[in-house]
């Protein structure tokens, strides 16, 4: 397993924004749902 400082400084922003991409994402669907319930 490579250490976190073998990787390029590119490469860990970039895993760090695909994960607050994805967190973002999941939280929007599940306001959304939330919201869906509520109305119907």
């Amino acid at each position: 397993m490579d250490e976190p400082q073998d990787r390029p400084l590119w490469q860990r922003i970039g895993w760090m924004f695909a994960i607050w991409l994805a967190s973002i994402t999941v939280l929007g669907l599940v306001a959304s749902a939330i919201r869906f319930w509520l109305k119907a």
